[in-house]
């Protein structure tokens, strides 16, 4: 089947948002914390994080127009800080509900039943049912002039994870905790990993490596 570019503009909005938001497979269902100005607190799933860079530490998300309010969006402009956190099994309906426009005076943790959690030196919640999450700081804001998106750039300040999940080479086994990923704009799905694999040169074949990382393990 071939769709061609007008036919995609054709489309009918809510059919087009679908397939377009299929096209780039898996991606990662986070929540972003954050809290206002007047101490409310705020929750929304996204699926547009990703790497930037490890020197700094540097965290990327991609938030909506601002053609209707952005809670997430004025929250992190006014305080400067927010945190990411791994969505899992445990509680995945409960982030997909985040997702519906409550008042700016009502906290999407008490909607849905999430619990707040918070660390010295950090004002935005965590969530606490998350296994992996992580606080940052703003760094900078970038306007896409394209569609009107904002991309948010942060400074991870603050990790938090059970111990017993970061392997001896650094590495995360995200897939212990449960870490749920989201396809379309509906769709979650769990992980079931293939390998790791050792770092690709030319002419060299490639192996196995360990969840530690060692060269040759299955």
């Amino acid at each position: 089947m071939h769709i061609n570019q007008q036919q995609i503009t054709d489309y009918e909005s809510q059919y087009r948002a679908r397939l377009i938001n299929s096209l780039s497979g898996f991606k990662s269902a986070n929540l972003v914390g954050t809290i206002n100005d007047k101490g409310v607190t705020n929750l929304s799933i996204i699926s547009s994080v990703f790497h930037i860079g490890a020197s700094p530490a540097l965290v990327g998300l991609i938030i909506r127009p601002h053609s209707v309010p952005r809670h997430t969006f004025e929250n992190i402009q006014q305080t400067k800080r927010y945190t990411i956190n791994h969505v899992s099994a445990g509680f995945w309906q409960q982030a997909h509900q985040t997702s519906a426009r409550y008042a700016h005076d009502k906290s999407e943790f008490t909607a849905v039943g999430l619990e707040e959690e918070y660390i010295d030196g950090c004002i935005a919640p965590f969530v606490r049912q998350s296994k992996l999450k992580y606080a940052l700081e703003l760094r900078e804001v970038i306007h896409l002039a394209i569609n009107g998106t904002e991309l948010v750039i942060g400074e991870i300040t603050d990790i938090m994870v059970d111990h017993q999940a970061i392997r001896k080479d650094g590495y995360i086994d995200i897939e212990s905790l449960e870490t749920v990923s989201v396809s379309g704009l509906d769709s979650y799905h769990r992980s079931q990993r293939l390998a790791r694999l050792t770092y690709a040169k030319p002419e060299k074949p490639l192996t196995n490596l360990s969840l530690d990382g060692e060269e040759g393990d299955k």
